[in-house]
């Protein structure tokens, strides 16, 4: 499993900005922070050669020439110099010196096995592959971690105006971006088993997992507030895009593994989360229901209008909004999620033995839905909503204000800032008001390392170990570049589950450079990376 943050993008000092512009420097202001005697680490390039973003997992794919431009993402992102000039600044301390052979970065492969990139105007942190919740929240974080470091290069740097980003999922203008969540799961699970086994889900997930949002409707077209940042902005059940006509269930069908094998089920209607205990629970929760849609034992609800019920729900914070099934029951969110939760606890049970993560993520999911049953305000440490609503509420009674306020959208925005001495929820945890889950010790070293347990521990330290003969990266492919042969060396990486430290370290600590490093690895323990 894996995370993937866009995050919103500001500078306060030029209203206008280009948002691209602002997005690539957070990139490239990164990359300066990795460039000294760094080799390709500072911007190791991203290999596109397997990406096929038009593949539908319902059996067909869509026609180049009728795709909706934003689902091209197997095209890399080009920004030239006099875009960035046109901005007021490009000076070479901060992207190098740009030629047609080294253009403005806009990708980048980091040690810790994850990507930086700028997609549809914002700057966006891919995490690496894991296999636990906690690990998935953890090296989430570290993408926090990542753009903090890129905003403060960028503040200190002369010329350039400081660079703002938001944990966020609009703009409260009419735009929408992702906190987009993948799992792997096997292809001998049927695709509409999947779909119909999470919509209720996904529909009721919020109530745990929102962040929280002032305002109603894409572009705020009623007062109030609601569960979730992402709940209006969604149009169909099932579908291919991610920017236009979303769909509850995303199909794209590009699974960054042996095809035959996995598929990657591609979650695009979560919010982003600060809150620890939301994002663990949001994963992790989604990790149970995938469990029982595998073993057919999932539960068998349908809502009769899941679009109106997912908007329905995020627009009542009192979580009594009744939704309708189709066979005629009328249930709340909460209800919608212990149904779930039920199902959960008793094919863990079923199962025998449960592991550690299982049962934290039951535990924390039962006592979690008994508070928001009793007092959701009482949630308040845990779920980002119902932080956001509580610290809007204070201020409300404080000053007398309508949800109509340009204050409360100003709190809302807040919440967000990614600069700790800034933002609202990093205020709230430095005074141990926000529940933790990981430790900041924890947080810095995953921004430099890998996970231990998948193929992003061989990706990090190929990065790391050998960044001077490393050219090019992805989920799926490492590229080595070596003097001693005529062609790009490309090394597969399709399955998953190999390539971790358990079967690589000693070949990593065996080879004396980048050379004897592939030598050995083709000729005796190839096993060890490629399917």
């Amino acid at each position: 499993m894996g995370t993937e943050t866009e995050y919103g993008v500001l500078a306060p000092s030029l209203p206008s900005a280009n948002a691209t512009v602002l997005s690539s420097q957070i990139v490239n202001a990164y990359a300066a922070t990795l460039r000294t005697g760094a080799g390709n680490l500072s911007g190791t390039r991203w290999d596109y050669t397997d990406e096929a973003p038009l593949n539908d997992a319902r059996g067909f794919a869509v026609p180049r020439a009728a795709a909706d431009p934003t689902s091209l993402t197997d095209e890399p992102p080009v920004l030239d110099a006099e875009q960035i000039a046109m901005e007021g600044g490009g000076p070479a301390a901060l992207y190098g010196e740009q030629t047609q052979d080294n253009p403005v970065l806009m990708n980048m492969v980091l040690g810790n096995g994850a990507r930086l990139y700028v997609d549809h105007a914002h700057p966006e942190y891919s995490s690496p592959e894991v296999t636990r919740p906690r690990d998935a929240v953890l090296w989430d974080k570290a993408g926090d971690a990542v753009v903090l470091a890129a905003m403060r290069h960028i503040a200190r740097m002369p010329g350039f105006a400081p660079v703002h980003l938001y944990k966020n999922n609009t703009d409260n203008k009419g735009v929408s971006y992702g906190s987009h969540e993948n799992y792997l799961v096997p292809r001998s699970v049927p695709f509409g088993a999947l779909a119909s086994g999470l919509v209720p889900f996904f529909v009721s997930r919020q109530v745990i997992a929102g962040s929280g949002r002032v305002g109603i409707g894409t572009n705020n077209q009623r007062q109030g507030f609601q569960l979730s940042q992402r709940a209006d902005f969604f149009e169909t059940e099932v579908g291919l895009e991610t920017t236009i006509r979303r769909p509850i269930i995303n199909t794209r069908d590009e699974p960054h593994a042996v095809a035959e094998k996995y598929r990657r089920l591609h979650v695009i209607i979560g919010d982003a989360n600060l809150s620890e205990v939301s994002a663990l629970l949001k994963i992790g929760t989604t990790s149970l229901v995938l469990s029982m849609i595998e073993a057919g034992t999932a539960p068998a609800v349908e809502l009769r209008d899941p679009v109106g019920a997912l908007q329905a729900i995020s627009h009542d914070p009192s979580l009594e909004q009744l939704v309708e099934l189709t066979d005629g029951r009328m249930v709340t969110g909460l209800d919608l999620q212990e149904i779930y939760f039920e199902a959960a606890a008793a094919h863990s049970r079923a199962g025998g033995e449960t592991d550690p993560d299982t049962e934290d993520i039951l535990a924390r999911w039962s006592g979690l839905l008994g508070t928001l049953k009793r007092d959701p305000l009482e949630a308040a440490a845990s779920v980002d909503w119902v932080a956001k609503l509580k610290l809007l509420q204070a201020y409300r009674e404080r000053d007398g204000l309508a949800w109509s306020d340009a204050r409360l959208h100003l709190v809302d925005l807040q919440y967000s800032d990614m600069r700790p001495e800034k933002g609202l929820y990093y205020r709230l945890a430095a005074r141990g008001q926000m529940e933790r889950v990981l430790t900041d010790e924890e947080i810095a070293r995953a921004v430099t390392s890998p996970p231990d347990d998948t193929r992003a521990y061989f990706r990090g330290n190929c990065l790391t170990r050998f960044p001077k003969e490393v050219i090019g990266a992805s989920w799926d492919s490492i590229i080595f570049e070596l003097p001693s042969r005529r062609r790009l060396q490309r090394i597969p990486t399709r399955e998953p589950l190999r390539g971790t430290r358990a079967l690589t370290e000693e070949l990593f600590n065996a080879s004396a450079d980048a050379e004897d490093f592939v030598t050995r690895l083709l000729t005796g323990s190839d096993t060890a990376v490629a399917p």
